[in-house]
């Protein structure tokens, strides 16, 4: 599978392919993408891991991307550059994974094999449909397989220079730039960047990493400023957070949670970092599901609500203390029968459905609410601190071992009055 170690040699020799076939193949990808993952974790035992984890993550994103690329070379118009610098440096990473782990390219080089197969098979079945003559047939052949030969050439190369360099920690330079980044909120680091060979970004997304973490340096993007033999593990990726960088974490941080800070201006890395530890200690809790990353993104309500625990509980105390003479069975009852109603401002059939009671119990709880809280709930800040203080509490209670019941966020509903429950 080396033959072409001069890139895009035998691809130049090649005729054009007629750009229809690209869009016949799309359709097949995400299919054929999952077709070859399946073949290759069950023929090669070192790539049959879990699927969901971080090396399976990058397995499947890597044949997704290599299948997009291939697509995208034969609608290319000729001269076109034969490997795109996204797929080739996902192929390095794959080779400098494999010589992080102290493997041969043997393994690699009969996925690329396995890939080859199965996307040939998949070209035969389809192209009867399409009436696609012979000879188009095998420059398609020779396309696919040169392509192959490339992408393992780079994957060489990457594995290559990981054994050269089989442990090229962070240059001090860059980890004392992005120390200078988190630590000094808006400083010009503009000289510090030129002698560390970084060029600073417009937008920086900070990422926290469990402590105690292993890292594949190797598979770490150039571009990423990191230090992650510290207590408190972080690195700094420029530009947003995307598919390609949650492919590259995984494969880095393998087998450890991380939480993605907000994309930011360099001048507010700190803010995304501090933002990034604190879902990662919520993570760590059992605040949020088992997914190995958090993004911040996605639960910024939930972070808010739980940035300040001390607060929360002050203003759990002034605003639901009036329960406090009930048995913990009716407060319970009662803040989940108010939070829902809060929430989806729903009928009682349909506050009934969500908590899967009877409606006629749902008005006798609502009675037993307006008798507690009386007027408040008419005075918009009371009835929204109100919420804010049983939102908190739904979500302490997620934690394993606290107190309360882990039911399900009721799904929103357009607003209507208290009175239609009645």
């Amino acid at each position: 599978m080396t033959r072409t170690l001069d890139h895009g040699g035998l691809a130049e020799r090649s005729a054009p392919l007629p750009p229809r076939l690209a869009r016949i193949m799309r359709p097949e990808l995400p299919s054929l993408a999952e077709e070859i993952v399946a073949e290759i974790r069950r023929a090669i035992p070192e790539y049959a891991r879990p699927i969901d984890g971080p090396y399976g993550h990058v397995l499947r994103i890597s044949v997704e991307h290599s299948l997009s690329a291939f697509a995208d070379r034969v609608a290319a118009p000729p001269g076109a550059p034969p490997v795109s610098d996204g797929c080739a440096g996902t192929a390095r990473m794959l080779g400098q994974y494999e010589a992080h782990e102290g493997r041969s390219m043997d393994s690699l080089q009969a996925a690329y094999r396995i890939g080859g197969q199965v996307a040939w098979r998949r070209v035969m079945k389809v192209a009867p449909r399409h009436d696609i003559s012979s000879a188009v047939m095998s420059r398609l052949a020779d396309a696919l397989f040169v392509y192959l030969d490339e992408l393992a050439a780079f994957s060489l190369e990457g594995y290559l220079e990981a054994r050269a360099r089989p442990i090229p920690a962070m240059d001090d330079r860059r980890r004392r730039l992005l120390h200078r980044l988190v630590d000094e909120p808006g400083c010009d680091v503009a000289e510090a960047a030129e002698t560390a060979g970084w060029t600073v970004p417009a937008e920086v997304t900070l990422v926290a990493v469990e402590p105690d973490a292993r890292c594949v340096w190797t598979a770490l993007d150039e571009d990423v400023l990191a230090d992650l033999e510290c207590d408190a593990p972080h690195l700094l990726m420029p530009g947003p957070f995307t598919e390609a960088r949650r492919a590259m974490l995984g494969a880095a941080v393998p087998g450890r949670r991380a939480a993605v800070g907000l994309t930011v201006p360099p001048a507010q890395a700190a803010d995304s970092l501090r933002w990034a530890r604190q879902a990662l200690a919520l993570a760590l809790d059992g605040v949020f599901d088992d997914e190995p990353i958090v993004l911040c993104e996605e639960n910024l309500v939930t972070l808010w609500l739980l940035s300040d625990p001390a607060l929360v509980e002050q203003l759990t105390r002034r605003r639901l203390g009036i329960l406090e003479g009930m048995t913990p069975g009716q407060q319970d009852r009662l803040t989940e029968t108010l939070r829902t109603w809060l929430v989806t401002r729903g009928t009682a059939a349909e506050i009934a459905e969500q908590l899967h009671i009877h409606p006629q119990t749902v008005r006798y709880r609502m009675r037993k609410i307006e008798q507690t809280f009386g007027a408040e709930l008419d005075d918009p800040e009371a009835r929204f601190g109100i919420e804010v203080a049983l939102r908190a509490a739904f979500l302490r209670s997620r934690r394993p071992g606290a107190a309360g019941p882990r039911r399900p966020t009721p799904v929103s509903h357009p607003p209507s009055q208290l009175r239609r429950l009645k």
